[in-house]
């Protein structure tokens, strides 16, 4: 192994002494091949363009063994939580910029910084792709792509209807309209125009930007009150009102991943979601799906979508295997060939030179994914300030709160407030 420096000799010191003290297994087989574990959460398209790069990866180097495990999103991170408290976190890990801040200061993720340039190639990254996997000022995670927010939507069930289609800009009030009349035009049982995204931690935070407030403030304090979660559960309890969304005997199927959405159940024709997630809806889906922007705020100048990455990977804290993780993790954003195996379905590549050679063999859905980021540059704020330790508790606790108010065992201004009381405890304690 080269001398690559005091000061990463020092990182990759600390990771197998904190492996050592939580008395893991090393990863290498019987023969000596060094193994890698991975965990990513994703639906079946994204596993197997996963796979395939592992796969490409490995006849590259033939010394190395990878190991994969997925899980959809409702289910990743309580497996994360568990596998973290028992400091047997995967050596490569998804990681979502709403979790990111709290495993790095949690210490279970580690730096990267003295990767680069060595193992970890972000030659083709702009500081600002890089900037966003930084915390505290250091690099724990890289960008696996560039993503926002989006409807996704069954265009062809608007033409099929003579509907005109979720365009920018639109209020939440005309959206909502719009799919009262989708769901009254299509006249089937068990079928509405939009899922009940009141329990979705993204949708709410774009609503309450376009309010003028960030869903975290830069001390790590919840942005919102009371009167703030009473409007936006009320808004949801309307949509359900007049049909405009799922009811939610129904909604309670979704499990927070693709498979299980309502798109793709084929109970509705729209839901709330991120751009880079068109892919694999349309996998799932044998309509033809399209993306729009969210609605605006009320004065329709204002969107409170922003760009950020869609994924990254980071290394876990006490991977016995932190160089060839790094050098995992550079071939999956930097190599090109890999870069045309998982096109854009984690998002828009942040290396100029992956996107620049995987732009020309983009199928027409890859196209409009690209597109879709392009249109929306210009209308986005700023990457907001980070969520803190327990924002996941955060965006849990919402999920509970809509259905307790959508299954009627509580009214919304009860819910609000508790919501408030049960969201401070939270953030307090961290």
């Amino acid at each position: 192994m080269r001398n690559t420096g005091l000061n990463r000799r020092k990182i990759l010191g600390g990771a197998a002494a904190m492996g050592a003290l939580a008395g893991l297994p090393p990863r290498a087989s019987a023969q000596g091949a060094t193994r890698i574990r991975t965990y990513w959460w994703g639906a079946k398209d994204r596993a197997d363009r996963t796979n395939k790069v592992n796969e490409m990866f490995m006849a590259a180097n033939p010394g190395i063994t990878i190991t994969g495990e997925t899980l959809g999103w409702g289910d990743y991170w309580t497996r994360m939580a568990t596998q973290a408290a028992g400091r047997n976190l995967a050596d490569l890990i998804q990681m979502d910029y709403g979790y990111i801040f709290d495993y790095a200061r949690r210490r279970a993720l580690l730096p990267l910084d003295g990767f680069v340039g060595h193992e970890l190639n972000l030659s083709g990254f702009a500081p600002a792709s890089v900037d966003g996997g930084k915390v505290d000022g250091k690099i724990y995670g890289v960008s696996l792509g560039l993503n926002s927010t989006s409807l996704i939507f069954d265009r062809e069930t608007f033409q099929q209807f003579g509907m005109e289609p979720p365009n920018w800009p639109m209020t939440w009030d005309e959206l909502g309209t719009r799919m009262a009349a989708l769901t009254k035009a299509a006249n089937r049982p068990g079928y509405w125009g939009m899922t009940d995204s009141g329990g979705s931690g993204p949708a709410f935070e774009v609503w309450l930007a376009e309010r003028g407030k960030d869903m975290y403030t830069p001390e790590g304090k919840f942005g919102a009150d009371a009167d703030d979660m009473a409007d936006w559960f009320g808004y949801w309890a309307r949509m359900r009102a007049q049909g405009s969304c799922l009811v939610p005997e129904v909604q309670a199927l979704d499990k927070l991943d693709i498979d299980t959405n309502g798109v793709s159940l084929g109970k509705c024709a729209l839901t709330f979601s991120n751009s880079n997630q068109l892919v694999g809806f349309q996998a799932l889906n044998r309509r033809k799906l399209d993306i729009a922007m969210y609605p605006a705020g009320a004065s329709k100048t204002r969107s409170g979508q922003y760009l950020k990455p869609s994924q990254m990977w980071s290394i876990a804290a006490t991977s016995k295997v932190p160089e060839a993780a790094a050098k995992l993790l550079s071939y999956f954003v930097a190599d090109i060939e890999a870069g045309k195996v998982l096109g854009v379905e984690r998002g828009i590549p942040a290396s100029t030179p992956v996107r620049d050679a995987i732009a020309p063999s983009l199928d027409d859905l890859g196209k409009r994914g690209a597109a879709y980021i392009a249109f929306i540059s210009d209308k986005v704020r700023d990457l907001p300030p980070p969520p803190p330790r327990g924002a996941g508790e955060v965006l849990a606790l919402m999920v509970r709160t809509n259905e307790t108010i959508g299954f009627g065992k509580q009214s919304v201004a009860d819910a609000a407030k508790q919501f408030m009381r049960e969201c401070d405890s939270i953030i307090a304690r961290g």
